[in-house]
């Protein structure tokens, strides 16, 4: 009989087991599983990488806590898709099974961390604005530096704690429970709670954000029935429209990533899941990369000072190149007027 059948089966913490899990049958979804990994992970790396040399290049940037909060989003969006790219194609792709199961919920444990952190570092910038709209007057007073990075601190542990705890004890085989269908020893009731927490964090953002909206699009209707005045507040108007548009990609990004995931972790708690629906679990995964790859553009490069200051490294960037260029005619010209002399 195949071990794969049964959940009960599935559920035997050994080698054997770890196959079960290994729901890509084709050379062509491993191949489609891997170019994206590469495509999402090369870009997620490059993108952020550069937002982190943009916030930390300019001392006006990496002093504000709104930057600090983008900087732990880049942070933490870099190790998930180091983490995550390796483990993934290594188990999907090349089939690797020859670890131990702390070794495997280790690396579990760094993509659960990063990705928790990345959506923890979405809540604390969406506090961020939701605080310099609704009181805007106290905002320096309430959003100091120190309590950046108290905040940034308290979280990243939160999340390192909470994703730690199947390698702690929490897991199917020390508590000889129920497994997971989607992951090798994690019990199913860890895998309940690690989804509440997840959807705490994403509820806290989407109410945080949709209050912002709401208070931009009464700015925005305030000002088309106050049209006295121009000047200050149409420019005032056109920052809370960008606003509300950057606003509602932000939402729609986060709610098409996560939600295909979270819907297939729930649905395999209460329901036995098909291989056809665990391979579209494995390519689901692929879209919190994704949003991993999506989050510098929305949060960095559409910030004013980040983006006069990519322009400047690309202007610091062509003086170079031009100057590199130059450089050899210039020394050619400057060893033939010797050889004549």
């Amino acid at each position: 009989m195949d071990i794969c059948k049964t959940h009960e089966n599935a559920s035997k913490c050994n080698a054997n087991a770890m196959e079960c899990f290994m729901v890509l049958s084709t050379q062509t979804q491993k191949i489609s599983i891997a170019t994206l990994c590469g495509l999402f992970g090369t870009l997620c790396i490059f993108e952020n990488s550069l937002v982190l040399y943009l916030i930390f290049s300019s001392p006006g940037t990496r002093r504000k806590p709104s930057y600090i909060f983008i900087s732990s989003l880049a942070l933490a969006d870099i190790l998930a898709s180091i983490i995550f790219v390796c483990s993934f194609v290594n188990f999907h792709v090349f089939n690797k099974t020859d670890f131990s199961k702390e070794t495997y919920l280790l690396q579990l444990g760094g993509v659960n961390t990063s990705f928790s952190a990345s959506l923890s570092s979405l809540l604390l910038t969406a506090l961020d604005r939701y605080i310099s709209i609704s009181r805007p007057s106290e905002y320096k007073l309430l959003m100091t530096r120190k309590r950046a990075w108290i905040a940034l601190g308290v979280l990243w542990v939160t999340c390192a704690t909470v994703a730690s705890l199947p390698l702690l004890g929490w897991n199917c085989c020390t508590l000889n429970s129920t497994c997971s269908e989607l992951f090798p020893f994690v019990d199913n009731n860890y895998l309940s709670s690690w989804i509440c927490f997840v959807m705490v964090l994403l509820g806290c953002i989407i109410y945080a954000y949709t209050h912002v909206l709401w208070r931009a699009h009464q700015h925005v209707a305030y000002m088309e029935k106050h049209q006295v005045q121009l000047g200050k507040q149409n420019t005032r108007m056109r920052m809370d429209v960008m606003l509300a548009k950057t606003l509602v990609m932000v939402l729609t990004v986060l709610v098409l990533c996560w939600s295909p995931v979270l819907v297939l972790m729930i649905y395999s708690i209460f329901a036995s899941l098909s291989n056809h629906l665990r391979k579209v679990f494995a390519f689901c995964s692929t879209l919190c990369l994704l949003n991993s790859m999506v989050n510098p553009i929305i949060y960095a490069l559409r910030s004013k000072e980040l983006y006069s200051s990519l322009r400047m490294v690309f202007s610091r960037f062509r003086r170079q190149l031009k100057a590199s260029e130059e450089s050899p005619e210039a020394e050619s010209t400057h060893k033939s007027s010797m050889i004549e002399t």
